[in-house]
C-alpha cells in the first residue's frame, strides 16, 4: 500500500457553488507531492459575477478569466489529472460542492470522485485554537505559503495528510481513514443546480 491522493482547492467569484474562478491540484504519490497544477476558470453565465468580498479574499477579478476555459471545457482536464484518486480538501465540503455544483450548472456528467478531508483530519490529529487551513498548515510544518491562492492552498492541505499519517502510522489513505475516523466519502451530483450569488459568504 502507498499514501496516493490529489488534494485540490477552489476560488469562487461568489457564494455560488457554480463559480469557481481558480482551482489548484497537487498529487502525491507515497507521501511525496510529483505534480502539480492549476489554472482559472470563466464561471458560467448566471453564476459569474465577482463579489467585492470574494475579490478581497484571493485577488481574481473578472478581468482575469477572460479567455480561460470555462467549466464545461476544463473538467475534463481536472478529470484527468486527479484520475482515480481521492481528493482531500481542507473542508472538503465545499470544494466537492464546487465540482458537483459546476457541472450541474453545465450539464457536464459527473466523475465518480471520492474525498476526504483534510479539515476533519487535522480535528482528530492536532490539539489547536483554530483548524484553519494556515494553523492546520502550520502544525503539519508547512509554513509561509499565499492563503488562498489554489494551487498554494492545494499544497497545505497535501502536507496535512501526509503529516497526519505519518502520526497515525497509516501508509494509505484508507488507513490514515481507519486511524483518524474520518470517512472517505462518494460524490454525489446535485439533484437541482446552485442558484446564481445574492448574498457574500465567506468559502474557505
Amino acid at each position: 500500500m502507498s499514501l496516493d491522493f490529489t488534494a485540490i482547492d477552489f476560488e469562487t467569484a461568489n457564494n455560488s457553488s457554480a463559480s469557481a474562478c481558480s482551482v489548484g491540484l497537487v498529487k502525491v504519490r507515497s507521501g511525496r507531492v510529483v505534480d502539480r497544477a492549476s489554472w482559472l476558470i470563466q464561471p458560467p453565465a448566471g453564476h459569474d459575477i465577482f463579489l467585492e468580498w470574494n475579490t478581497r479574499i484571493h485577488g481574481i477579478v473578472a478581468a482575469d478569466v477572460i479567455g480561460a476555459k470555462g467549466w464545461a471545457e476544463q473538467y475534463a482536464d481536472l478529470v484527468a489529472f486527479c484520475g482515480d484518486d481521492i481528493l482531500t480538501a481542507h473542508n472538503s465540503r465545499f470544494d466537492m460542492g464546487v465540482i458537483a455544483g459546476g457541472c450541474a450548472v453545465t450539464g457536464v456528467p459527473l466523475a465518480a470522485h471520492r474525498s476526504m478531508c483534510s479539515l476533519q483530519v487535522a480535528r482528530k490529529t492536532y490539539a489547536l485554537e483554530s483548524y484553519r487551513l494556515p494553523m492546520a498548515a502550520s502544525a503539519a510544518g508547512f509554513t509561509g505559503f499565499h492563503h488562498h491562492d489554489a494551487l498554494a492552498d492545494a499544497e497545505a492541505c497535501a502536507a496535512i495528510i501526509v503529516h497526519a499519517a505519518k502520526l497515525h502510522e497509516a501508509d494509505s489513505m484508507d488507513r490514515l481513514s481507519d486511524s483518524s475516523a474520518v470517512q472517505i466519502v462518494p460524490l454525489s451530483a446535485r439533484r437541482e443546480a446552485p442558484r446564481p450569488a445574492r448574498t457574500v459568504v465567506f468559502a474557505d
